[in-house]
């Protein structure tokens, strides 16, 4: 999918799944404004698809209907934040009422970029990257085991990269009646692209890997290559990428 925004965005099952759990929507709004959302959905059966499906839809629509272009800041974070908690209310209540769906949730990571700023709403570990010809950052921080003992000095940087417990989360929406919501902003300079995705990405491929696969710039390619390498990597889980450019 490509966008007027300079957006692109791509999802793959992966080479190991049968079924992709991801989800993702991403558009445009009034002003040159772009937004996206990533999910990766978790739970037996169907559970994770649906979970994923449905937040990413709640949060869409409760984006495009209530943004407008003279928010504040501070509004865009709120809005951020609500749509979070609203996807969070419907995936636990649906989960609720089916027994077979009991325990589905998703993460979620989302994002408004206007101007030259984005705003980021995270919950669980799909991520979000600054990244240039030349750099690349983490902007925001895995809601996960690893990262709580990572960051308590349990373990090190290369334990963390191959720990067993990797994929175990610590937030995730809809598991719980309530959910807390971190917010991340950055500034975008006119070589710099935002990037939102799955585990599926980044448990296989390197930071130095995704800035090798972005540092021509030809930002419609980005998502295309970095599933690819992902795949090429290993591909053991559902991959999602989302690029926007400003």
């Amino acid at each position: 999918m490509v966008t007027d925004m300079k957006m692109v965005a791509k999802t793959d099952k992966g080479v190991v799944r049968d079924s992709n759990q991801d989800a993702y929507a991403c558009g445009e709004l009034p002003g040159e404004v772009a937004w996206a959302v990533v999910c990766d959905g978790m739970g037996g059966h169907s559970g994770g698809n649906i979970a994923s499906k449905l937040a990413v839809k709640v949060i869409s629509d409760k984006i495009t209907s209530c943004y407008n272009s003279k928010m504040r800041d501070s509004s865009i974070k709120n809005l951020l934040d609500s749509a979070i908690t609203a996807a969070n209310l419907e995936v636990f209540d649906m989960a609720d009422a089916h027994n077979e769906l009991f325990g589905m949730g998703t993460t979620v990571v989302c994002a408004i970029v206007r101007g030259d700023y984005a705003f980021v709403a995270h919950a669980g570990d799909s991520r979000a990257y600054v990244a240039s010809c030349d750099s690349i950052r983490q902007i925001t921080t895995d809601h996960s085991l690893v990262q709580d003992l990572l960051d308590r000095g349990k373990i090190t940087e290369d334990e963390a990269e191959n720990h067993p417990n990797k994929n175990l989360i610590t937030r995730a929406v809809g598991v719980d009646k309530s959910i807390e919501v971190d917010f991340a902003e950055s500034e975008l300079n006119s070589d710099e692209t935002l990037i939102l995705c799955t585990d599926g990405l980044t448990n296989y491929v390197t930071s130095d890997e995704m800035l090798e696969d972005i540092k021509d710039g030809q930002y419609y390619a980005f998502a295309d290559r970095l599933v690819k390498r992902a795949n090429k990597n290993g591909g053991g889980d559902n991959i999602t990428v989302v690029a926007i450019s400003n």
